[in-house]
């Protein structure tokens, strides 16, 4: 650090920086990172990759919480990062937005998910992933013998009408 305050203030060429001005700098930088404790609506979409919009969504879906500053700004406790990473993982699995909230309900709201919290909520989503799996893959099986056939009949194309329990009764509602 004291190599670039240096560097900084004496650069040969170049024009003369008070060398007040740049510890006051750098040390407003550094604390500020160190002691930021809430980031605002942008930050966290700039460090997670989402868009604000999705940001906002998840909030209306209780999903994620801010609470609002001075100027009516939404600000997102630091542990907000994780939590949106765990539901980005999670849609990535293919869960459902209302399952994860349901899942996140369980976890105390001010605090980053650990990994232990982690692996709780993926063992709730493991059999329904298993379960999509097998079904996926039972579906890939039956396309390579039923594209040759081209019937996409609704009586007996697994694919097109699968598990129909009331075909056997005829056309009309059952019920």
């Amino acid at each position: 650090m004291k190599k670039a305050l240096a560097e900084a203030v004496v650069k040969p060429g170049k024009p003369r920086i008070p060398v007040a001005r740049v510890v006051a700098d750098a040390q407003t930088d550094t604390s500020e990172l160190c002691e930021k404790s809430e980031l605002s609506v942008g930050e966290v979409a700039s460090r997670s990759g989402l868009a604000v919009s999705a940001l906002h969504f998840y909030e209306s879906r209780g999903l994620i919480a801010s609470v609002r500053n001075a100027g009516n700004q939404r600000r997102y406790p630091r542990s907000v990062l994780r939590r949106v990473a765990v539901i980005k993982v999670a849609q990535r699995m293919g869960v459902p937005l209302a399952a994860i909230a349901e899942a996140l309900k369980a976890l105390p709201a001010g605090r980053t998910p650990t990994v232990a919290d982690w692996r709780r909520l993926s063992a709730r989503w493991r059999d329904d992933l298993d379960e999509r799996i097998r079904t996926l893959t039972a579906l890939r099986d039956q396309l390579d013998g039923c594209i040759g056939c081209g019937c996409l009949s609704l009586k007996v194309c697994p694919l097109r009408n699968a598990q129909d329990a009331l075909a056997e009764e005829g056309p009309g509602p059952h019920f």
